[in-house]
Order: C-alpha cells, then sequence, then structure tokens
C-alpha cells in the first residue's frame, strides 16, 4: 500500500511499511496542511510567523513540528523554504478530490468532511483566516465530486448508485438548483414518482422559505423527466432528419421547439437496432449544446446528456473531445476550476485530429486561467486560441478574452485592441447574440482612460442589446459598468442601486457565471469602503466565502484586504499569505 495521507475529516497517515506513528500535535497537522496545499514551498519564517506566533522561540516550535511530520510520513522535510518530499505513488486525499478522476474521489472515506476536522489552532489568528477559507475550498470540491460522480454513475446506468450520491450533493448544498434537480430527475428515471413530487414539493418550500422565489426552469423540468418511450422504431435517415429540424429551430430562435425535437432524436438513436453509436453520442452532443448554449437554466440537464456522450465515444476521439470540452465549459462557469481544467487537458489529449475543437478547448482553457488571475498563462492560450481558431465564433471568444485579460492587468491599449478585434469579427458574423460581452469591457477601458462620455454611451447600447437578448451574463456584465459610470459622475446612489441590479440580473438563473458575480461584488466593496455604505460588511464577507469556495485566488485575497480596511488586521495578514502563494 502506498504512503497515503488523509486531510479530509479527522486527519490520518497510512504508511507502506506499517509503521503508525502519528502527529500528536494540532500545530503539526497544521503544518502538514500547509506544506501540502501551499502551490510553492513556503519560507520558514513565514510558517513560524503564522502557525508560531506566541511561542518563545517561533523557529524552533518549526523545526520540531517539522521534525514530527518527518517521524510521520518517514519522509524528507527540508530546506528554506521547506520542501516536502512525496513519494509519487504516495496518495494525498485532497488532491485526488482535486485533481483525480470521479470515480477514485467517490470512494475517498473523507469525501464530504471538513479539512482537519477537530483541528484549531488557538494563538494563530492568520492560520485560522487561511484554514477557514481552504475548509470552504475544499467543502465546494467535496460537493463538486458528489455532483459530477452522481452524473458518472447515471451515464453508466447505476441509478441506484448516482441517486445516493446525489442526495449527499443536495444534502452539502441544499439551495443548489442543479443538486435538486438531478436528485428529482435520478427519481424519476428509476420510476420513484412519489419521491421525485416528494422533493420537488420540499425544494419549492424551501425557497419559498429561504429565498422567496420558486426554484427555476430546471427543478421543473426534472420532475418531468420520464424513462418511458413512446416514440416509435425509426430508421438512421429519420432520425438525422429529427436531429437536423431541431438545431435548425434552435438556430432561428425558436429554442423550446429545436430543443424538443433533439430530446426526440435521442430517444429514438436510443432504441435504434442495430445499435446507431455514432448516431447516439451526435444526439447527446446537438442536445447538450442546444441546452447549455441556447436555453438558459438548463444546463444541468445538457450535463447528463455530456456525460453518456462522453462514455458511448470510447472509439470516436473527436466526439470524446467535443463532450469533454462542453463539460469543462459548464465547470469553468460554475467556478469548478480543478475540474474544468482536468475536463480540457483531457478534451486537448484527443483532439488532436480537430484543429476546430482544439481551437475551442484552448480558449476554454485560457478563461479558467484568466479566472484564477494565471494572467500569463491565460494570455499564452488565448493568443494561441485566436490565432488557430477555425470560425469566428471561436475567434471572437478567444479575442474578447485576451482583451479581458489585458484589461485586468492595466495594459488598456492591449484590451482595446483585442476587444475592437472581437466587436468585428463577431459583426462580420452576424453574431448579435454576443455583442455585449465585449461591448461592456471596451466600455470599461473607456472609463479607465477617463473617457466617462464614450464608456456611458458604449455600456449603455451594450445593456440595452443584453436586456433584449435577455442574457443574464450580459446584463450584468453591463449593469456593473454602468454602475462605476454613475460612480465617476459622483452619483453615488444611483452607483450602489445598478450595483445591486447587476447582481440580481447575473444570478437570476441556476447556471450563472460565478465569477461575474465575484466581479460585481468586489465593485460593491470597493465603492462601499470609499462611501461608507452601511452594507458593505456583508458584502465583504459575501465575496469572501464565493472566493474562498471556488478558488479565485484574486478575488479571495481582495476580499480579505476589504475586509482589513474594515478593521480585521489579521485579514491583511492572510491577504498577504495567500497572495505569495499564488503570485
Amino acid at each position: 500500500m502506498a504512503l497515503t495521507v488523509h486531510l479530509l475529516g479527522a486527519p490520518s497517515v497510512e504508511r507502506s511499511d506499517g509503521v503508525t506513528y502519528q502527529v500528536r500535535s494540532r500545530k503539526s497537522w497544521a503544518l502538514l496542511a500547509c506544506l501540502i496545499l501551499s502551490e510553492r514551498p513556503p519560507a520558514r519564517e513565514r510558517l513560524a510567523g503564522l502557525l508560531y506566533p506566541d511561542a518563545d522561540d517561533p523557529m524552533r516550535a518549526l523545526r520540531w513540528g517539522l521534525t514530527e511530520i518527518r517521524r510521520c510520513l518517514g519522509v524528507a522535510v527540508d530546506g528554506d523554504p521547506v520542501v516536502l518530499r512525496l513519494p509519487p505513488e504516495a496518495v494525498v486525499d485532497v488532491d485526488v478530490l482535486t485533481h483525480g478522476s470521479w470515480s477514485a474521489a467517490a470512494t475517498l472515506p473523507g469525501l464530504g468532511a471538513d479539512l482537519l476536522e477537530g483541528v484549531a489552532v488557538r494563538g494563530a489568528p492568520v492560520f485560522e483566516s487561511w484554514l477557514l477559507s481552504e475548509r470552504r475550498r475544499v467543502a465546494a470540491a467535496s460537493e463538486a465530486m458528489l455532483h459530477e460522480a452522481a452524473l458518472g454513475r447515471l451515464a453508466g446506468g447505476d441509478l441506484t448508485g448516482a441517486r445516493d450520491l446525489a442526495v449527499r450533493a443536495a444534502a452539502m448544498s441544499p439551495l443548489d438548483e442543479n443538486h435538486q434537480a438531478l436528485l428529482i430527475r435520478l427519481y424519476r428515471l428509476a420510476g420513484d414518482d412519489a419521491a421525485a413530487e416528494k422533493q420537488h414539493r420540499a425544494v419549492t418550500e424551501l425557497f419559498a422559505t429561504e429565498l422567496g422565489v420558486r426554484p427555476g426552469i430546471a427543478v421543473d423540468e426534472a420532475l418531468r423527466e420520464s424513462r418511458q418511450d413512446r416514440d416509435p422504431a425509426a430508421d438512421v435517415a429519420s432520425i438525422e432528419a429529427v436531429m437536423e429540424a431541431g438545431a435548425a429551430a434552435v438556430a432561428a430562435g425558436a429554442v423550446d421547439t429545436g430543443v424538443r425535437s433533439l430530446r426526440t432524436a435521442v430517444r429514438l438513436a436510443d432504441r435504434a437496432r442495430p445499435e446507431p453509436v455514432r448516431l447516439r453520442v451526435v444526439a447527446r452532443l446537438r442536445l447538450a449544446e442546444a441546452l447549455i448554449h441556447s436555453l438558459r437554466g438548463m444546463d444541468e440537464e445538457g450535463l447528463a446528456a455530456l456525460y453518456e456522450a462522453e462514455r458511448l465515444a470510447a472509439d470516436d476521439r473527436a466526439a470524446a473531445a467535443q463532450a469533454r470540452a462542453e463539460i469543462g465549459y459548464v465547470d469553468f462557469l460554475r467556478a469548478r476550476y480543478d475540474r474544468a481544467e482536468r475536463w480540457l487537458t483531457g478534451a486537448l489529449a484527443v483532439a488532436d485530429g480537430s484543429p476546430a475543437i482544439a481551437a475551442r478547448v484552448t480558449t476554454y482553457l485560457g478563461a479558467v486561467h484568466s479566472d484564477r488571475a494565471n494572467y500569463p498563462e491565460a494570455r499564452d492560450l488565448l493568443e494561441r486560441a485566436a490565432a488557430t481558431a477555425q470560425g469566428p465564433r471561436t475567434e471572437a471568444y478567444a479575442l474578447s478574452m485576451l482583451g479581458r485579460v489585458h484589461l485586468l492587468t492595466g495594459d488598456l491599449d492591449a484590451a482595446a485592441t483585442h476587444l475592437d478585434q472581437s466587436i468585428r469579427v463577431a459583426e462580420r458574423d452576424h453574431w448579435l447574440a454576443f455583442l455585449p460581452w465585449p461591448q461592456a469591457m471596451r466600455g470599461d477601458v473607456h472609463l479607465a482612460a477617463g473617457d466617462v462620455a464614450t464608456a456611458a454611451a458604449v455600456l449603455e447600447q451594450a445593456f440595452a442589446r443584453a436586456c433584449r437578448l435577455g442574457d443574464p451574463c450580459w446584463e450584468g456584465m453591463s449593469a456593473r459598468s454602468l454602475a462605476l459610470v454613475a460612480d465617476a459622475r459622483g452619483e453615488q446612489d444611483r452607483a450602489f442601486e445598478l450595483l445591486a441590479d447587476a447582481r440580481t440580473r447575473s444570478t437570476r438563473l441556476a447556471d450563472p457565471y460565478v465569477w461575474l458575480e465575484a466581479h460585481i461584488l468586489d465593485a460593491q466593496c470597493d465603492l462601499g469602503l470609499r462611501h461608507g455604505h452601511p452594507d458593505t460588511a456583508r458584502w465583504v464577507d459575501t465575496l469572501r466565502r464565493l472566493s474562498s469556495r471556488t478558488g479565485m485566488r484574486e478575488m479571495a485575497v481582495r476580499a480579505l484586504r476589504h475586509s482589513a480596511a474594515l478593521g480585521n488586521p489579521a485579514d491583511g495578514e492572510a491577504a498577504s499569505l495567500l497572495s505569495r502563494r499564488s503570485g
């Protein structure tokens, strides 16, 4: 058995040589977690100040802790910065959770438990702040993995195993519509209609009590899921005709009609004999594309179709790449960045024969790195994607995200150049549904350059277009920027109203772009601090919770700095620690 380190739940170590020595000090467990979870080896002085600030000799206390870890693991722990030298075959449960397969993660004994459960370190406020953020991140990763594993089991036909995992995911976050929709759908597919209806009623009551709203479309659609096939048998040509009609309807804007046709195509393909595997895959890919990119609020059903397509496409590298790419894209929107990166990297591995898919996947990977503030990596990936794009829409999207990287890093000239290019490419392709996104950021560039009047004109057009389209993301992005215009004009009350509206718009469906919510919250915090708004502390706490759960390090650092500005000095030190870890 390989060396195994359990940090989920009560921490423990299993050694391959059978030695059972366990760490006895809570601070030593905390030290081990810091060494494992740090992206770069931490300096001794930093570790001593983090964990042993009240010790008579912090460096000596650190040496004692490192000695205990060395004895427990039987590996080298040395240097400055401190390097933990785990053998290549060692297993760390947190690493399996974030970077492993769903099948491996689903068997982890601590899946769903707290990081370092029961470990509290007194007299180390900076560490406690860091640990709180890490616990939230790991809890969110566990929740996401339970959901992913449920979809994987569903794709493999294991309805009981899928249901059990979905129940655990829903218990961790009862107000997550996607968890609830999946659970209700699984009850229906298993033929347990009474349980499905009971769950739907309970979810509806919960949302009314806690949020004052009804659940979204995904929850209601899940209740209508049926395992009954009432469609007549059809040949391949007829199934292809149904798919083409569905795709044409979606392209023409009749999304509901098109989705119904594509669902029918999936059912017909499943019933056809001899089994047309390629047709089953294509039908699912087209349905998923419509659900994710056209019918807002239905990503969950689209994900289920993608998992099934990926499983069926064992010998079709291009189809597997397409399925993995779209799974990664949904995880990107949901800020499940570790999982998104894993799926997208897997898509690239089998996309070698499809330049168009490879360029799209590279764009998605660049967007993931941008959300995580890994700007050099994001820039390189997005430049490559824009240069190799096989179609105008991939090019326009890659250019827009490249412009965003330059905007966020303060290179306004480069941002303007790439955003203008994105707008021109989208206009040439008549992709009017996309234009508000680069336009909103182009308005941000004008505002950052001090041209308030031009920024206002561009942003008002972007907002009007977004509202006509009914796209929550585009509406939220442009409304946020209009709030900053109002602030620049001295209209502070109007600015706060617009920011509140931007956040409401961007999160009104079950599948929001999570980074955008954090982006809007950050603006609320910044303006709140500058103008003394009474809700600033609440906004800061919300941003901190959101950013720590998702791994948006830059946003987490900003939330901690906002908190420090409100009079919490330990959070300022924690921000410094986190920025060094991710810098």
